[in-house]
Order: structure tokens, then sequence, then C-alpha cells
């Protein structure tokens, strides 16, 4: 038994020690219940091969989303009278297919890889802007909010095709708070009232923000992502009206939730970590594996769900249909048995990918783009400003488990 962690314990993913540090509950989860019941209705699985075989298992899909959520409220709970969340049952990642694969492949057809990679002197010259304003001090002392916010925001609006001119840093900021007061409806918790309330208002928001722009650009179309989602089209099927805003939000969000965090994490690690630190700095062309030790190491996205769509089995443990399974990936990224030493934070290239972006059919679809971002970012923090430092004792992370990383940050960069 690991010390602290009672032989009956049950995973809650808002127990406040949990939150500060999960690592030794999933090990634990990983040593004695690796296929954990917890009291609280769903199935928990930590370790790798165990995630992978359900992420990759088309027999686990996302199921029936009312209940799915009534999990957590109780069967009275009316879950698509929320906007937040009617507008979460609408994102192709909580769809099954045939509706998933029509979505997505709309989508991916807009996101191409081609277009991600011709964006990269532009993602670096708007790392290099951002970075500069933060070292002078323009931004703050708090990277999360004074960089690593910020920057996949710009990046997503550059992709968009929403133009520096065309928004205000008060503009700039409302979007981000609109996310970030949105994004709670994914956790795996029943939101406050005040929490939900606040979620629902702000859809509308972002909702009637992004309209306007599909209209402009129906209107005045540009070589942009969002002008070539409004023309997405699949033979004679395209996406609706609503399903082109559920989708902009969602891809806006997924950047600012996850590649934020991502950064922050990173540059926290590297000063928690000198001779790791010291290593990139020697060595820039080790910003790729970086950016993939990060993700493995201190994953901001922490897990994902599925349902069994039929019954099924997980490492001899049966799991019932309609039964839901939290997919432990940030466990699954430090499972001894995968990853050799895996509770050292190593920045050299490691065979083996994290599962931090999940498998299958739901395998994220900006995950091309999240891996550039780090990797530019990596790359310019230590060419620019290799004496740079980070207050990790003064770090705070947010109380938060899905989305893991930190409100605050204090990072000075030095030349």
């Amino acid at each position: 038994m690991t010390i602290g962690i009672p032989a009956n314990y049950s995973f809650d993913p808002m127990d406040p020690a949990l939150l500060r540090d999960p690592y030794p509950y999933f090990e634990y989860l990983r040593s004695n219940d690796p296929v954990h019941r917890s009291h609280l209705g769903f199935w928990v699985v930590t370790r790798y091969e165990d995630n992978r075989s359900v992420l990759i298992n088309k027999a686990f899909g996302q199921g029936d989303f009312v209940k799915n959520i009534q999990l957590f409220y109780g069967p009275d709970f009316d879950v698509m009278a929320h906007p937040a969340y009617a507008w979460l049952s609408r994102v192709f990642v909580m769809q099954d297919p045939p509706d998933h694969t029509r979505l997505r492949n709309l989508i991916a057809g807009a996101l191409s890889l081609k277009r991600i990679r011709a964006m990269e002197p532009r993602i670096r010259s708007l790392a290099r802007e951002l970075l500069s304003k933060f070292a002078r001090g323009e931004q703050g002392d708090n990277f999360i909010h004074g960089f690593a916010y910020l920057f996949p925001t710009m990046v997503m609006c550059d992709m968009l095709g929403v133009e520096q001119g065309e928004f205000s840093d008060e503009l700039l900021l409302d979007l981000n708070n609109a996310i970030a007061d949105t994004f709670p409806v994914f956790e795996t918790r029943a939101l406050s009232a005040t929490e939900l309330d606040q979620a629902d208002r702000q859809m509308a928001f972002l909702t009637s923000f992004f309209d306007d722009m599909f209209e402009d650009r129906r209107k005045r179309p540009r070589d942009d992502l969002t002008t070539a989602l409004v023309n997405a089209q699949d033979g004679a099927d395209s996406l609706t009206a609503e399903e082109l805003s559920t989708s902009v939000i969602g891809l806006f969000g997924a950047g600012f939730e996850t590649t934020a965090h991502m950064i922050g994490n990173g540059i926290y690690l590297l000063g928690a970590n000198p001779i790791e630190r010291a290593r990139l700095i020697e060595n820039p062309a080790l910003a790729e594996s970086t950016t993939e030790e990060v993700l493995r190491f201190e994953s901001s996205l922490q897990a994902t769900y599925r349902t069994a769509l039929t019954d099924e089995v997980i490492a001899d443990v049966p799991i019932s249909a309609g039964e839901r399974v939290l997919t432990l990936v940030a466990a699954a990224n430090r499972d001894a048995t995968v990853f050799s030493n895996p509770e050292t934070f190593d920045i050299s290239p490691r065979e083996q990918k994290p599962l931090t972006f999940g498998g299958g059919i739901h395998y994220c679809i900006g995950a091309a783009l999240a891996r550039l971002e780090g990797t530019v970012f990596f790359e310019e923090l230590v060419s620019q400003y290799p004496k740079f430092q980070v207050n990790t004792e003064s770090a705070q992370l947010r109380r938060a488990f899905l989305f893991r990383g930190y409100q605050h940050l204090e990072v000075a960069l030095l030349p």
C-alpha cells in the first residue's frame, strides 16, 4: 500500500489531496486496482495497455450523452436545458459514428497537416513577439496569463483569420475568460449552480461572436481556417451553421486549455529540473522531445471518458454495456512497464509516445498543432532567454482535475 492511501481507496477527481499531487494515487491504482470501480459510479483504468485498449476499441464510444451527464447530477437533471451542455453534446468528440465520422472528416479536411506546417513561421513570429513583450514587463510576471494563455489563443485567432487589428486586448481577454468559464462542462463532476449559470451565459457570448465571424466570411472569404470551415464539404454534405459554431468553439477552446497548460507545465518543469534545463539550452534540438516529455510527465489533459457500447472485458474485469470508463492517460504515461524511469523528467527522446492525445477514432485532431506550438516555444525560450528564471515555490496549481496546470507562475525572461 502506498503511504497515506487506504486499502479501501475510492477514486474521487475532486479530492484536494489528489488535485495537489495525483501521481501517488495513480501509482496505487496501477499496482493494486488497475480496473477500479469508483463510488461515483464509473470505472477507472490506469495501466498503459488497458488505457490504450479502451481508446482504440470501437466498442467503447461516447454512448448516451444525457445519461452520462446525469451520472453526476442525478436522473432528474435536465441536461439539454443548459446551453453549455447542449453545445457539448454536439461537439464531435462527444459523438459516435456515423455523426462523429462525418463531422471529424469535414473538420480534418480544413485543419490539414499542410495548413498547420505552413503556419510555422507565423507561430514562431507570434512566440517571439509575445515572449519579448513578457520580457519587457508588459504582461506582468504571471507567465500563465502573460504568455501561456495568450500564445495558443493568438495562434488559433491567426488560423481562424481573426487579425490583430480586428480585436482589442479586452476582447481577447473576454474570449479567454469565456472559454475558461465554459470548459468546466468537460469536468468529471457536477458543476455548482453558479458555475453552470456562468458556463451557459458565456456559451451564448461565444456563439454570437463566432456566428458573426462566419457571416462575414460568407460575404468576404479569406485564405483562413474559418473560410475553409464555412466552405467545408464532403460531396454534397457540409457543416450546418450550428455544427460550424460548435466545432470552431471546440477547436478554439481545446487549443487554449490544453496547449496553454502544456506550456505552463513545461516551463515549470524546466525551472524545477536544472539539469534538463541545461541540456535543452545546450542543445535546442531537444525541443521536440522536451514537448513529448512534458506531455508525458505532466499531462495537461489528465483523463478522458468512454462508454461501453456492448458488454466488454478490461483485464479480465467485466464491463457492462452503458457503463462509463475513465481512462487516466496521465497514469498510463507513468507506467513503468512501458516507460523507463517514469517518475523522472527526462527530455531525452523516448521510443514510446504518451497517450495524452488519446487514440483510435477520437485521437485529438489538434495534436500536430499542439506539438508544433510546444516545440517552437521551447526553441524560442532557450535561444532568446537562456537565463530565464522560474519561481517554483510560489507556483499555484488550478483547482481542477481534467485540465491540469497552473493559475499562477512567476517567470523572469533574461537573455
